[in-house]
């Protein structure tokens, strides 16, 4: 559900409104949430990583982080720490001045999401980088984009886990 006070998207003067509010975020978060994402270098080379929410509270939750073989094992250490659901909102305040906002809809591994697509650049010249946050899944991009060298670097969601 989303927050019917558009303020509450709006974190500070010369930012586009953010796709989730904090509270959002907090709520689609629940008792925990797995997710695993993908990254395909431009080189065709992949990697997997899991982000991990849980000891979820009113303000945040303690978010494990670790990179992942093909079969789930954690492969190197974990990372932990605490985050806010403010600060993940933050996330996505970007400048409305350096920030093209669209809709689309993608057909990812979770499923045909629809989508609000954000468009930032560093400069007037720079390439953008793409994310694309799904109007059904509160939180973090279902997919991004970024530039590097040699190419595009795509970070796509490809499983969602509650619990």
């Amino acid at each position: 559900m989303i927050d019917a006070d558009p303020e509450a998207h709006v974190l500070g003067p010369g930012l586009l409104p953010t796709p989730f509010t904090a509270e959002e975020i907090r709520r689609a978060t629940g008792g925990g949430k797995t997710i695993r994402i993908q990254i395909e270098n431009p080189d065709g080379s992949r990697s997997l990583r899991v982000n991990r929410f849980r000891e979820t509270d009113a303000e945040g939750a303690t978010l494990d982080r670790w990179a992942s073989g093909p079969t789930g094992i954690v492969e190197g250490e974990i990372s932990s720490g605490r985050v806010t659901w403010t600060e993940l909102q933050g996330h996505a305040a970007f400048p409305s001045d350096r920030t093209v906002l669209s809709s689309e809809t993608l057909d990812l591994p979770i499923g045909r999401v629809d989508c609000l697509r954000y468009d930032v650049r560093d400069s007037a010249d720079a390439e953008p980088t793409a994310f694309w946050f799904s109007v059904a899944h509160p939180g973090m991009p279902v997919r991004y984009e970024t530039p590097v060298d040699g190419g595009i670097q795509r970070t796509t969601v490809i499983a969602i886990e509650w619990g």
